[in-house]
């Protein structure tokens, strides 16, 4: 079996491909790049491990159940975006592999069976993979935000990407949501982002994966860092699959302006 590639992904905002916006080209660059994610992973995963901005706990935690429900965890939106389905069904085996192969690494996991999947997975994996076909198991953040322990946490999951699971961190790699509200506001005057993309895709992308990871644990020296991100949950998501990519070099597969702000997708291998 060929080894899977891990990657980092944006997945919008809130419900942002099935809605109406103003302009209404707003996230278009991002819904086609999406769509044409199974394409540039060439082969169907076995299963996908989802690391979603949307879910921290004190200690990690993996979904366990056989087919979870949705969370609508957004607010304000259409009454329509409460309607979405997503019917794609978990795998309790996968969840235990992976809680396996954390304690292994020393790392404290639970697999809980009573959390759905938030907006960070579906929203985003029901434009690239809309017939919810492939197993899906969500892994929580840790809410220390610790980027070296989450570059750790990777590393510990690589062994799943020879047993065809796709490993996927959703997040934004622009998340500043104060700052894009302004730009929308304003009629769209400003652009921002520029310099901490550029950092970023650098950073992620250079052959020497000791020096990656070492740049990715020290993000916030980068230039625009804490304008990127007043908190960094958008960001670990990319931890975790550097950590999970060894010796793989990363390429930068997307990069749009969206209200404003630059953003890219990374993937290794």
């Amino acid at each position: 079996m060929s080894k899977m590639p891990t990657v980092y992904i944006p997945h919008g905002g809130g419900p942002c491909f099935f809605m109406e916006w103003d302009p209404p080209e707003t996230w278009n660059e991002m819904e086609s790049y999406l769509r044409r994610l199974p394409g540039d992973i060439s082969l169907k995963p076995q299963a996908i491990l989802m690391i979603s901005a949307h879910w921290e706990g004190e200690v990690l935690q993996v979904q366990g159940q056989e087919q979870p429900d949705l969370l609508f965890d957004y607010y304000g939106f259409p009454d329509h975006t409460y309607e979405l389905t997503y019917p794609a069904p978990g795998s309790p085996d996968l969840a235990s592999r992976v809680a396996s192969l954390l304690r292994q690494q020393g790392h404290e996991i639970d697999i809980v069976r009573d959390r759905g999947f938030d907006h960070g997975m579906f929203v985003p994996m029901k434009v690239a993979w809309p017939d919810a076909d492939i197993p899906v198991v969500q892994l929580s953040l840790l809410a220390d935000l610790d980027p070296a322990a989450h570059i750790a946490i990777g590393e510990a999951l690589q062994p799943l990407r020879d047993e065809g699971v796709l490993i996927i961190g959703s997040g934004y790699s622009y998340h500043n949501m104060q700052t894009m509200g302004k730009f929308m506001r304003s009629g769209g005057a400003a652009e921002f982002g520029d310099d901490f993309n550029a950092w970023l895709v650098d950073a992620s992308t250079q052959g020497d994966s000791l020096a990656r990871n070492q740049a990715l644990a020290n993000w916030t020296d980068a230039p625009g860092a804490r304008d990127a991100h007043p908190r960094e949950e958008h960001l670990l998501p990319l931890h975790v699959c550097a950590g999970a990519a060894g010796d793989d070099q990363g390429r930068q597969t997307f990069e749009a302006r969206t209200m404003g702000a630059v953003s890219s997708a990374i993937q290794f291998g």
